[in-house]
């Protein structure tokens, strides 16, 4: 029996076009969530890096291997906390000690201190807030829609990368079907299965590799 197979430890394809101008932007101390229809579905926090056709970088890594059962479903946003270190109050606080420093400025100049040079187009952007607005003449609730895109920058998930971009195969050779000390088939005498084949996946961090060369030793040890 073989589990259904699908890529995992992979990378996301997102739908919005302005993934695109954040190509090889990487980002540090951010935090993640899953949703499907309001409901999460994951979270985690560290590093994440855009591409061309969307995210890579650990934190998404790990969490294609976490939404796998929900894929079918559509309907996947991911959801990316900025700032996660300070809360809405305190963000909203750091927002306006910058909007003082840089009150001669318009919006557009005035996020350096904040954000990375090639996220702020994209931010200003989604804020709804003229780029060539004066800092001083920004509105509180402007300053709101702000806020909620720092905390909650979504985009949609249309699909997982393919098989040559991941890390490990989800799904394979059903491990019921398997002795879990020789690796031989319990069906089929003088049949082992070892590595990748076998529906057995972890994490990053050296775990697959582990379960390869264990499996592998396992079964060069019971050959007869």
């Amino acid at each position: 029996k073989v589990t259904a197979t699908s890529p995992s430890l992979v990378p996301f394809n997102i739908k919005e076009e302005w993934i695109k101008e954040l190509q090889c932007l990487s980002l540090r101390n951010i935090s993640i969530r899953i949703l499907q229809k309001g409901k999460e579905r994951y979270s985690d926090f560290g590093e994440m890096l855009f591409t061309h056709y969307g995210v890579s970088g650990p934190v998404i890594l790990s969490a294609s291997r976490a939404v796998i059962p929900f894929l079918a479903k559509k309907d996947l946003t991911l959801s990316i906390d900025l700032k996660p270190a300070l809360d809405l109050e305190q963000l909203d606080k750091r927002i306006l000690r910058d909007f003082e420093l840089y009150k001669q400025k318009q919006f557009k100049n005035s996020l350096d201190d904040l954000l990375p040079k090639k996220l702020i187009p994209v931010i200003i952007d989604l804020s709804g807030i003229s780029p060539e607005k004066k800092v001083t003449e920004i509105t509180k609730g402007e300053r709101a829609s702000l806020l909620h895109v720092l905390k909650n920058l979504t985009c949609s998930i249309v699909g997982l990368r393919d098989y040559n971009e991941a890390v490990i195969t989800c799904g394979g050779v059903d491990v019921k079907e398997i002795n879990p000390s020789t690796m031989e088939s319990k069906l089929i005498s003088n049949v082992f299965f070892a590595g990748e084949v076998i529906d057995v996946d972890a994490l990053t961090g050296g775990f697959n590799l582990q379960v390869a060369w264990s499996t592998a030793y396992a079964t060069a040890s019971n050959l007869h």
